[in-house]
């Protein structure tokens, strides 16, 4: 279906909710590394609940080792720097979907990496710094899988 990456994610319930997420939608959990915790933190696993069994998550030591192993043919990254909003793309199944550490978002080189297709933001209020990143996937995801029909296949 579609892959979701979290890029150095920093807090252990964002990814156990991200896994939960992925389970529900038949995505991939890409991490990139350094991660923020460990795979078998508490906090992870007290988020992702019994979905982790469930999930199809991949790690990469690097953003450059996600690039060679992954080859994503589109990478939509996701970031509150960005002119157009997520619901203006058209998103097609095996679509990567991009985000970047809660503390500090997507690094300029990696938002601006010539890999990357779209930089897109979720809309907020005036004066909203971020959306929780857990949130904000699902936001994206969501807005994927419908265009799509819910398809399931």
């Amino acid at each position: 279906m579609f892959n979701l990456v979290f890029f150095e994610p920093e807090i252990p319930p964002n990814t156990g909710n991200a896994t939960r997420l992925c389970s529900n939608t038949g995505s991939r959990l890409h991490l990139i590394k350094p991660l923020g915790f460990s795979l078998g933190d508490k906090q992870l696993r007290r988020a992702g609940l019994d979905y982790l069994e469930y999930s199809e998550i991949r790690t990469h030591e690097s953003w450059q080792g996600f690039l060679e192993t992954c080859t994503p043919e589109r990478i939509f990254a996701f970031s509150t720097k960005a002119e157009s909003t997520h619901s203006e793309a058209e998103y097609k199944p095996d679509d990567y979907f991009l985000f970047g550490p809660e503390t500090r978002g997507l690094p300029d080189e990696i938002r601006n990496a010539q890999e990357i297709d779209r930089v897109l933001k979720i809309p907020m209020m005036p004066g909203s710094r971020s959306l929780n990143l857990a949130n904000a996937a699902a936001v994206v995801i969501y807005e994927a899988w419908r265009q799509n029909g819910f398809n399931v296949e």
